[in-house]
């Protein structure tokens, strides 16, 4: 059953990817969304319609959003819906729909502070901590041309790590480093 907040959802959303760049308008010509991911971390692999029908499935986004959880706390938060889009549309402009290696997703606000002073490159207020930024890799892809296709999008932050061999996307504003 439709109700007029599943319209206005699915509507603004439609609105806003086709704004978007390219990669981002092809995904509204789909009719399913899916994404394979394998969580360095835990072990635990997932694979998720999360969008199907015109909309987000629920139960597909919990999963998600478990295994994206703190994997040091255990913790876990509601990502953002918009980061699932990015690499759904990362995937289509490289050309490889595989599974993404998952180095970090979320972070408790305890371990980010942790890692601010054990690490380098690991800002106060990350947006790991909002359920905004992921680490990734996808096997099969070189990573700087991961990297360069998530620098089209232009969908948010794009960061680079060949030594630690994975890239950070963020749906922050669009920036680099």
């Amino acid at each position: 059953m439709t109700t007029r907040r599943h319209f206005l959802r699915a509507a603004s959303g439609v609105l806003g990817l086709l704004a978007a760049p390219t990669a981002f308008a092809r995904m509204t010509n789909r009719d399913e969304r899916v994404l394979h991911f394998h969580n360095l971390h835990t072990g635990e692999s997932l694979d998720a319609t999360y969008w199907a029908g015109g909309d987000y499935v629920p139960e597909q986004l919990a999963a998600l959003d478990h295994l994206l959880r703190d994997h040091r706390t255990g913790q876990a938060t509601k990502m953002d819906r918009k980061l699932y889009d990015l690499l759904f549309a990362l995937q289509q402009e490289v050309g490889r729909f595989g599974t993404y290696h998952v180095i970090s997703g979320y972070r408790s606000s305890r371990t980010n502070a942790m890692l601010n002073k054990t690490s380098t490159g690991v800002a106060k207020r990350s947006l790991h901590t909002r359920g905004k930024a992921i680490d990734i890799r996808l096997p099969g892809t070189d990573l700087k041309h991961l990297r360069e296709a998530a620098l089209r999008l232009k969908a948010g932050g794009v960061g680079y790590y060949p030594d630690s061999n994975f890239i950070h996307v963020d749906t922050g504003r669009p920036r680099f480093w």
